[in-house]
């Protein structure tokens, strides 16, 4: 009994009767490949060009670390990639495609800084004051709402100073013009206490550290991003940020190039930052 499921492929043909079988078609012919006109390559060009200044500017920005204010959590040469998309300010117009989160406590962040002789200046700080906090530092034990913190990430190398291990509560001394008016304002019971729209900043190299101790709050509309992990590490000495002429970047772009395999910190390749 013949199968009627089975149906007779197309373009095949039985041509045994004129004693001619037919021979196997060879594969098809792939249609050759247009080039790409010049036009099209500027545009493919400027679209991947676009997509990057893109990324960096409102995604990611590299930043490196010009100080030894967060050691041992960053390192003086450690070049990091900073999210600049999770932390900016909440906006209606964006809707569900930009993934707001406010500042956690604990979380380092990247700011302009509120010291109006340095304008322009980007630091990295760890957060340990949000809207509402009281704070206070008793012999270098930071409490917050009347809780002493535990901190494993501070470095454990502490040179003892009164004014910055027992803030606000000693006589302040070093302060910008600014802080030292609007300080006052905002102590209750020997207490800081944070408003709403400002952060407290401090280094977890706590006794080496510029600070919000030092010029005050930190607007929200300052911070810039959270670091996310080292991209790359390169040995650098502490006074390097001060060597600012054309001859000293030239100087030590030559010493990066001829020590590039030695004094880079492989294992710090990727770290994230917490």
């Amino acid at each position: 009994m013949q199968d009627k499921s089975l149906t007779k492929k197309p373009g095949k043909k039985n041509d045994k009767k004129n004693g001619n079988p037919k021979e196997k078609a060879g594969p098809a012919e792939q249609p050759e490949r247009q080039k790409e006109t010049l036009p099209e390559s500027i545009h493919s060009i400027a679209s991947v060009l676009v997509s990057g200044l893109f990324i960096i500017t409102f995604v990611f920005q590299a930043f490196e670390i010009p100080s030894g204010s967060m050691e041992n959590t960053l390192l003086i040469g450690d070049h990091v990639f900073v999210d600049r998309l999770g932390p900016t300010a909440k906006a209606s117009y964006t809707g569900p495609l930009v993934p707001y989160r406010d500042i956690h406590r604990g979380e380092v962040i990247v700011f302009l800084t509120p010291n109006p002789s340095e304008p322009g200046l980007f630091l990295v700080k760890r957060i340990m004051g949000t809207p509402g906090d009281r704070l206070h530092l008793e012999k270098g034990v930071l409490f917050i709402n009347g809780v002493a913190q535990k901190e494993p990430y501070l470095n454990p190398v502490h040179e003892d100073k009164l004014y910055e291990d027992n803030f606000p509560r000693e006589p302040a001394y070093a302060l910008t013009r600014q802080w030292e008016d609007d300080m006052p304002t905002h102590i209750q019971a020997g207490e800081l206490v944070i408003p709403q729209g400002y952060y407290f900043g401090m280094g977890d190299n706590r006794s080496g550290s510029r600070d919000s101790r030092f010029w005050g709050l930190i607007p929200r509309e300052n911070i810039i991003g959270r670091p996310l992990f080292v991209y790359w590490s390169f040995q650098t000495p502490a006074d390097q940020v001060n060597k600012t002429t054309f001859q000293d970047r030239i100087f030590f772009l030559f010493h990066i190039i001829t020590h590039f395999v030695g004094e880079t910190r492989w294992n710090r390749m990727f770290h994230a930052v917490h």
